[in-house]
């Protein structure tokens, strides 16, 4: 995958360059602040281009930038999200599908009779890692087992933040190392190492870094005090009033899964998981679908695709966790990724995204600033051009010589884009990760922040492994580690 855009020559000054994005960190509080959950009806998006506005006017004005490398870097931009458009319109085809048709209420309804509240957290991050793992998307993971998990962690009486936090930890450790992960791919593939030797030297970080969120999820699930009897008891009554609640159902996740075994495209799996779950809805829940579409089936099973959907369940907190969005739920995210994509190219376009990192190259000296400044550069990129795919790109890009220059492998560069591109996307609000998952799981991105414990220590464990120099090559030598 390659992902390129013709800029001018770096002339603005790193500080100046910065401007912009303080312009947008700055919008995006107060738009959280005064909207909350409602940001993403617009205001973080209008946060956006404004944003987008001062980076154009800066390079015009004042450093004659032509507009069309600024247009070009900013179609350029457009141009990848593509095939993240697609995907998320599946998504919501496959959350209101598989909510409707009878398959979550019923993993939630036998998940919440085998997990033990005492050790809920610490199965929620494992199965969604395992799932991720084998599905090799972090995304596809939490728009189906996810969604579960955060049915049966309310009923269990867990804070949404806490079991996001979980969630979203697993999901991203299984993507990070799976071999079927467009993001795994794409990061080996911009530090030139074959992609298996790319995995293999990830998980010298990745490793201890699960490990640590694991032990926290355990110690925070045993800590569990609340009672949480009754709220059980209440969901499955709720849900076996409204649902047929069926083992058969769960045919569905089982041909999805057979899918991925197949190594399908994630589009096609959704699209066939949410077709096949449609079918079911048809056959398992006829009464659901009649009320849905007042009478009329097809329009019901529709509906379910592409609307918002909401059955009384009569219980509040479980009416609400049944609630879907559908495809057309998705288009506040779809907005938000165009004007993110238009951010991202307004700011290479006017040349400031290379002055920020050239300036950042020049402190390095040895492999301790060298992954820092990685890692820093990662997370920078995430937040400046909202988008986890282009962060990759733009970090391998910008380092790969200079990795080269001072001898260092590969797939040091690869490893340390990974430690920090695609595990921190999902904690920057306007990222498509971050506002993604925030919508799937109906958890605002500021709320689980904190608990997603394997993202935040991801990029600490690169910097603090390279402290060390545990296996850290050069070229020249066999075992250089300074």
């Amino acid at each position: 995958m390659e992902i390129s855009s013709p800029t001018p020559s770096p002339r603005i000054h790193w500080t100046v360059a910065l401007i912009p994005l303080v312009v947008l960190i700055a919008l995006q509080v107060v738009v959280i602040r005064e909207f909350g959950s409602d940001a993403l009806d617009g205001a973080s998006q209008t946060a956006l281009l404004f944003a987008a506005a001062v980076a154009v006017a800066m390079g015009m004005i004042f450093y004659k930038v032509p507009w069309g490398s600024i247009d070009s870097a900013i179609g350029q931009n457009i141009k990848t999200i593509g095939p993240a458009i697609l995907i998320l319109f599946f998504i919501g085809a496959v959350s209101g599908s598989w909510m409707m048709s009878g398959v979550v209420p019923t993993m939630i309804y036998y998940g919440m009779q085998i997990v033990s509240p005492s050790v809920f957290l610490f199965v929620a991050c494992l199965i969604s890692a395992l799932v991720s793992l084998v599905t090799g998307s972090s995304w596809t993971t939490v728009a189906t087992i996810g969604i579960a998990l955060m049915g049966i962690g309310t009923a269990h009486g867990y804070s949404v933040g806490w079991t996001a936090g979980a969630i979203i930890s697993g999901a991203y450790f299984g993507d990070k190392i799976s071999p079927l992960s467009d993001t795994t791919v794409l990061a080996s593939s911009v530090g030139e190492v074959p992609i298996f030797k790319h995995i293999r030297y990830m998980l010298i970080t990745t490793v201890p870094s699960f490990t640590i969120a694991l032990t926290i999820f355990l110690v925070a699930s045993l800590c569990h005090t609340t009672d949480s009897g009754l709220q059980t008891e209440l969901f499955a009554d709720g849900l076996q009033r409204v649902f047929v609640i069926s083992p058969w159902l769960l045919i569905v996740p089982v041909v999805t899964g057979v899918l991925i075994a197949l190594r399908m495209p994630a589009a096609i799996v959704l699209f066939l998981s949410a077709l096949t779950a449609g079918v079911t809805m048809l056959i398992a829940q006829p009464d659901i679908v009649a009320q849905i579409g007042e009478g009329n089936s097809f329009r019901g099973l529709m509906l379910t695709y592409c609307s918002s959907t909401s059955i009384d369940t009569g219980n509040e907190t479980l009416t609400s966790l049944v609630q879907t969005r559908g495809m057309r739920g998705m288009l506040s995210t779809v907005f938000l990724i165009f004007c993110a994509a238009a951010f991202g190219g307004a700011l290479a376009g006017a040349g400031m995204i290379q002055s920020i990192t050239s300036a950042l190259a020049k402190g390095i000296s040895g492999r301790r600033s060298l992954v820092s400044t990685t890692v820093a550069t990662g997370l920078f990129a995430n937040m400046a051009t909202g988008d986890q795919y282009l962060s990759i790109v733009l970090t391998g890009n910008i380092y790969k010589k200079l990795y080269k220059e001072k001898g260092f492998e590969g797939r040091l560069l690869s490893r340390s884009t990974e430690d920090s591109a695609t595990v921190t996307s999902v904690l920057v609000p306007w990222n498509t990760c971050g506002m993604t998952q925030s919508l799937v799981l109906k958890v605002p991105t500021i709320e689980y922040l904190p608990y997603c414990f394997f993202n935040i220590v991801s990029p600490l464990m690169s910097i603090f492994i390279a402290m060390l120099g545990y296996k850290i090559f050069r070229h020249t030598d066999k075992y250089v580690v300074r």
